[in-house]
């Protein structure tokens, strides 16, 4: 069994005959582009011309965070090593944000959980925006007492912490594992979608409802930058996929980034995009699941640091409900407006689908398993939504369903 997050530190142990494999395109899914740097390579989950396009440093933060990639290879190793410089987030004045969790799987099963020691910490303030880098070292994520047998290793790396993959070793050769023939499901998605608070890569909502769904998940949930931005919306159309959704809202909301009337053209020239390259693929449409302090109170949303003495950072809307008047966007304003702009399309596309996210996680469910900081789920809420979503999209009847691929 590998090791339950128990990195060790220091170099390979010497009784290993180790074999290095370059970490290269083959080996790697979930990522859309593959970045060579001075001490490895670093997976991008956006290609290298949206990011030209894009000065935005939370942007680039979050589409280097490689949630939904995972190194996947065929081999009969019974010990790997996968030597890591990760970049670890830490925000002023906020409790300290747990490590990163790499998931091994093998033959699609769990069969060990590490994390990696070292790496760089980059400390933002989320009331300046300002920030700066404590460098660190190369570290190692180990798995060992794998059964001697040939089998499928996959290698999720953690969610929130950029990872740049500097050598892969083994106690046996590795090649890319078969493609198979699972369906491709591209999604994209503010930071709910991108994994906020769930326990591990593949415990994030996305990657338990692609486990359920049976399909090969490309990730494009991007925290804090669901902002229908064109770049965004060709990376999606340019993507091979088999099936998309797109979850839009909060993030508009919490940034407090545009008004009703930008917003709807927003959205159809979002979804126009999509479809010059997907023009017959289902396309789930995904409004917000429920957010208590911005359903009818608009954005900006911002940090409230006065229970930080409990350990818990929360956030507030800074908004008046009574600019809704003027324009201003909340997560009721932008279903209803959703719903509307799907239904009026569907009348010439078939294929184009809506969901509302409040069947995700709505009143009942945040009664019960309220949001911890006001504004992004636990590990728990992520299972719920996960299985939610796999249960409206890809069981029978659902726009995802195999027969109506």
């Amino acid at each position: 069994m590998a090791s339950q997050h128990d990195p060790a530190p220091g170099p390979s142990a010497p009784a290993t005959d180790w074999i290095t494999t370059p970490v290269a395109a083959g080996l790697l899914r979930g990522a859309l582009d593959l970045e060579h740097t001075e001490q490895g390579v670093l997976p991008h989950r956006l290609p290298a011309r949206a990011r030209a396009q894009c000065t935005d440093g939370q942007l680039a933060m979050a589409e280097a965070q490689p949630s939904g990639v995972r190194l996947v290879f065929r081999t009969r190793a019974t010990a790997i090593e996968l030597d890591t410089l990760r970049t670890k987030m830490a925000y002023r004045g906020a409790p300290p944000r747990p490590d990163g969790v790499y998931d091994l799987l093998v033959d699609g099963r769990l069969a060990g959980q590490a994390d990696a020691n070292g790496g760089n910490v980059l400390t933002v303030d989320m009331t300046t925006g300002s920030a700066e880098t404590r460098p660190g070292p190369v570290g190692t994520v180990r798995f060992a007492g794998l059964p001697d047998r040939v089998k499928d290793v996959e290698i999720w790396l953690p969610y929130n912490e950029k990872t740049e993959l500097v050598a892969l070793r083994t106690d046996a050769p590795v090649e890319p594992a078969p493609a198979g023939d699972r369906r491709v499901w591209l999604h994209h998605g503010s930071s709910i979608s991108h994994g906020s608070n769930a326990a591990t890569p593949t415990t994030t909502w996305p990657a338990l409802a692609a486990a359920r769904g049976g399909v090969e998940l490309i990730n494009l949930g991007l925290s804090g930058s669901a902002l229908l931005d064109p770049f965004t919306a060709r990376a999606l159309r340019d993507t091979p996929a088999d099936l998309i959704s797109v979850k839009i809202g909060i993030n508009l909301v919490n940034l407090d980034l545009m008004r009703l009337r930008a917003f709807a053209p927003a959205v159809h020239g979002f979804l126009d995009t999509i479809r010059d390259g997907h023009p017959t693929l289902p396309l789930l449409v995904v409004s917000p699941v429920l957010c208590p302090i911005h359903e009818d109170t608009p954005g900006p949303g911002a940090p409230d640091f006065s229970n930080i003495g409990e350990g818990q950072l929360r956030f507030r809307a800074m908004g008046d409900p009574a600019e809704r008047a003027a324009g201003k966007l909340t997560l009721s304003v932008i279903r209803d407006e959703l719903d509307r702009i799907v239904k009026q399309r569907a009348a010439d596309d078939p294929n184009l689908h809506y969901l509302d996210g409040r069947e995700l996680y709505g009143e009942a469910d945040f009664a019960e398993l309220p949001l911890p900081d006001q504004l992004h789920p636990d590990a728990a809420t992520h299972l719920r939504i996960g299985e939610r979503f796999a249960e409206r999209a890809f069981a029978a009847g659902g726009p995802f369903a195999t027969q109506r691929a």
